[in-house]
């Protein structure tokens, strides 16, 4: 049926594009990659979650959630009500793996835009792929700096990147000993060795340096790898105040225990998410998980200033029983600014959806984050970061001091000192 219209409207002179919209109409087919097996696969598959959420929420509504872009339901006003439709690819956090899968979620799949990677060396490749098929790529989670310095065209990264959040902790380190008589003088550096945790080495090894900090160690180890007893032996020998940790989730995990195990104490473990924020982190760990401080982009302990971070967080749990996470909610909130700008565009022409994109401007009010809004130059220009303390296995906001909800605890007890 649909073949013979195609063709009597092309004999007609109504132009194939039109026709591929009136069918993209019924579905809105999204290309998402993500980390579903392998190292990062229990973060992948909670974005997933996310992500399922979201599309759910555009195109059945969420009753009760008013403030929500489209928590009304019925799909996407503009494009006559289509549905979301989610097509997963797993990258395995492998960079070719996902570079391959943008290529055939573009070619094969036919998808619209694509969503990923999380891992910021698999967006990075991913998203080349889009950039040489001009396909709209948004980015929600992977934080390298790089990633939006690259001049590219379609291209957009609604998350703060690793720029601001490290620039945030020697901005911490600052007002901690102005406010708490706290100094830091000595820390070590101790990252995975992907383009992420290379590019916040570079960072932080400056920025220590233009502070006035001593970095008395700084390592880099192998991702994905199965032990890390000689790089925490090293650590402890070169007694750092605070280790600046970038981990994915295996390896947060991992070095946690060792530093147990070998008796390694620092004042503070000040951790660049990641694996520190993953649900899997303290369930795994349990009470040897209180402590640590973690850059965050979201904590449910901000819902008593915005009234959608506990409505939506309440339909998460609901659904998957555990609450959001940083991950999750900036892949969460993602979609929807995807969504947002596809009914916009009121179309499925890439092109549309890129200018639609340009010109997104969402209110912070509108959002679960605790951002001004979105609004992109490339970057998001309101993207922002907090951190947070994990005591008594739940995360507390501890900074900025003027938003916090409790006070830090400083220094981490000792391992002995702990019940």
């Amino acid at each position: 049926m649909f073949s013979k219209a195609y063709k009597y409207m092309a004999a007609a002179g109504v132009s194939l594009a039109f026709c591929a919209a009136a069918q993209a109409q019924q579905e809105i087919r999204i290309g998402v990659i993500y980390p579903l097996t392998g190292a990062a696969a229990s973060t992948g598959n909670e974005i997933k979650n996310a992500l399922d959420l979201a599309a759910d929420i555009v195109n059945n509504g969420a009753k009760g959630i008013n403030n929500l872009p489209f928590a009304a339901g019925g799909g996407l006003p503009n494009l006559k009500g289509a549905k979301i439709k989610l097509v997963y690819a797993d990258h395995q956090s492998n960079p070719q793996v996902g570079a391959s899968e943008a290529e055939r979620l573009i070619t094969q799949e036919k998808v619209v835009a694509l969503m990923g990677s999380y891992n910021s060396n698999v967006t990075q490749t991913a998203s080349q792929v889009a950039e040489r098929y001009k396909v709209p790529f948004l980015n929600a989670e992977s934080s390298a700096a790089g990633l939006t310095q690259r001049n590219f065209k379609w291209f957009f990264r609604t998350t703060a990147h690793d720029d601001l959040f490290v620039h945030n902790f020697y901005v911490f380190y600052k007002e901690l000993a102005a406010k708490k008589g706290i100094k830091v003088k000595n820390v070590a550096l101790f990252n995975e060795n992907t383009q992420w945790g290379n590019e916040t080495t570079k960072l932080e090894t400056k920025l220590s340096a233009d502070n006035g900090i001593n970095v008395t160690k700084a390592i880099s180890y192998p991702a994905k790898s199965t032990q890390l007893t000689s790089e925490v032996q090293l650590l402890k020998a070169a007694n750092p105040e605070v280790v600046m940790q970038s981990s994915y989730l295996g390896d947060a995990i991992m070095s946690m225990k060792t530093y147990k195990q070998l008796g390694f104490s620092p004042d503070m473990i000040l951790a660049n998410n990641a694996g520190f924020t993953d649900t899997e982190f303290i369930r795994t760990l349990g009470k040897d998980a209180d402590y640590v401080i973690t850059r965050e982009t979201w904590s449910l302990d901000l819902a008593k200033n915005n009234p959608l971070i506990k409505q939506v967080n309440d339909l998460y749990n609901s659904r998957y029983k555990v609450n959001l996470t940083g991950n999750t909610s900036r892949a969460f909130t993602g979609l929807l600014t995807l969504a947002d700008a596809i009914n916009r565009a009121g179309s499925t022409d890439p092109e549309a959806v890129r200018k639609a994109l340009v010109a997104t401007d969402i209110p912070g009010n509108k959002l679960i984050m605790p951002w001004k809004g979105i609004k992109f130059d490339a970057q998001n220009i309101y993207g922002a970061g907090i951190l947070v303390q994990i005591v008594d296995g739940k995360y507390h906001t501890v900074w900025p001091f003027d938003i916090a909800t409790t006070d830090v605890v400083w220094p981490m007890p000792k391992w002995e000192q702990r019940k």
